[in-house]
């Protein structure tokens, strides 16, 4: 270990994996340490047994609910956007040799106490039993705007320069009532909160057409794609493709304290009385608390259950967003299923999440309006994490601190982070212009 590295990377979570990953790629030295004996960190997979040890403190689950090793239940569960960029970031890495992926069968938007299906393309708004008769055609136009926009051709912008048309002007001239900007905002642009009406539409006119076009990708009812065996999957495969580069992975190396030196540069790291240098350290906040500080927390709940959520076309993969208008809340919050036929659980099984950013200090309360379209359950569990966000500055210390996952159930921010400290790290932006059929092969 007393070696010198161009990068130590701590934690096995996603992020560090993919920017791992992508150094390794870059022909870098690349050190991974992890102070847990399993892949993954906050995002890992666990097994039946796991799941009980860590909610109910007994590695004796009921034997009705399957094998154990039957079970893959991410801790952070989030689907792939079919076309957006972590799927380009697989295929840039070469990656995807070593995955397996399975198109989502729905996508669903909470709206006045009932589950729609998202629409959209202009001829299923004409369908869609979430607007009225002079709204759909209203929706239709805006929808087949957006998908005929092109940055490139101003032909195609009607004279609006959407870097300077706010979204709020841009829907207020097609006359979208409020119900129609929440869904749209929300469950197919992808917002988070309705700080998005105030600035510039360009941004969500894009994440329509990623949404579109991920969509029309494999013909299902989702935009999104999901790793056979579960997102567990994702951390191994990268510590693979790293050992072909020259990478080295350790696990169950505990302490891992970061070293610097007396200009405060990061220097090395020392675990079991070993240290490895390095000129850079790319970590979760965990690893370098007072680097880091408190921003908020999730609360989530995880359900083992024996059927789909109902009102979801029997789905048995899907994501409902709840807007927060809808709930009277300020936040978002998201539904998660997966089942059997991902390969992470046994048949006849499903495994739901619900999780939102926290307001309060009760997750089964503040989770209720979301358990509530679950149905039945066999087990539920409750939890609440913190989230953090690095409060460095990385040119300074050579630190590149992850911020936690939030409560989205899809990658969309996550990979921002990851792409952010790429460039961080690196100097350069990554070339996210790759043929995206690498990855459709393995679909089915």
């Amino acid at each position: 270990m007393d070696e010198e590295y161009d990068v130590i990377v701590l934690g096995t979570g996603l992020k560090e994996c993919i920017l791992s990953g992508l150094l390794s790629v870059d022909g870098l030295k690349v050190l991974h340490m992890d102070r847990n004996d399993y892949y993954g960190g906050e995002s890992t997979s666990l097994n039946l047994v796991q799941l009980w040890k860590r909610f109910r403190g007994s590695d004796k689950p009921p034997a009705e609910l399957g094998s154990s090793r039957d079970f893959n239940v991410d801790m952070i569960p989030k689907f792939i956007m079919a076309n957006g960029a972590l799927v380009r970031v697989l295929i840039h890495t070469d990656v995807t040799k070593y995955l397996y992926f399975k198109a989502v069968d729905g996508s669903f938007v909470y709206n006045k106490g009932k589950v729609h299906k998202v629409p959209a393309t202009d001829m299923e708004a004409l369908k869609s039993p979430l607007m009225g008769i002079f709204e759909k055609r209203r929706a239709r136009k805006f929808f087949i705007y957006v998908q005929d926009y092109n940055e490139s051709d101003p032909k195609t912008h009607e004279g609006m320069d959407l870097t300077r048309v706010t979204t709020r002007e841009l829907i207020a001239k097609y006359g979208l009532d409020d119900n129609t900007v929440d869904f749209i905002g929300h469950a197919l642009a992808l917002h988070r909160d309705d700080r998005y009406l105030d600035e510039p539409a360009q941004d969500t006119v894009k994440r329509m057409k990623l949404y579109a076009e991920s969509l029309a990708r494999f013909q299902g009812g989702s935009p999104y794609i999901y790793p056979l065996y579960g997102l567990g999957e994702l951390p191994q495969a990268f510590a693979r493709l790293s050992a072909v580069y020259g990478g080295t992975y350790m696990l169950n190396k505990p302490e891992c304290k970061v070293e610097f030196d007396e200009e405060g540069k990061v220097c090395g790291v020392t675990s079991e009385g070993e240290t490895a240098k390095c000129k850079k350290v790319v970590c979760d906040p965990s690893y370098l608390p007072n680097k880091a500080r408190k921003v908020g927390k999730v609360a989530r709940a995880i359900a083992i259950m024996s059927h789909p959520i109902p009102n979801t076309n029997d789905s048995h993969s899907v994501q409902i967003i709840l807007p927060q208008k809808q709930l009277g809340r300020k936040s978002d919050m998201y539904l998660f299923c997966c089942s059997y036929t991902h390969n992470v659980a046994p048949k006849g099984k499903f495994i739901a999440f619900v999780s939102t950013e926290a307001e309060t200090d009760n997750p089964e309360s503040e989770l209720k309006q979301g358990v509530n379209l679950l149905g039945p359950v066999d087990e539920i569990f409750y939890e609440t994490y913190d989230r953090s966000e690095p409060v460095n500055e990385p040119s300074l210390d050579n630190c590149f601190i992850s911020t936690s996952y939030d409560a989205t159930t899809h990658f969309e921010s996550t990979v921002d982070d990851v792409l952010n400290l790429y460039t961080k790290i690196t100097g350069k932006v990554l070339d996210l212009n790759v043929d995206l059929s690498a990855a459709s092969a393995a679909e089915e």
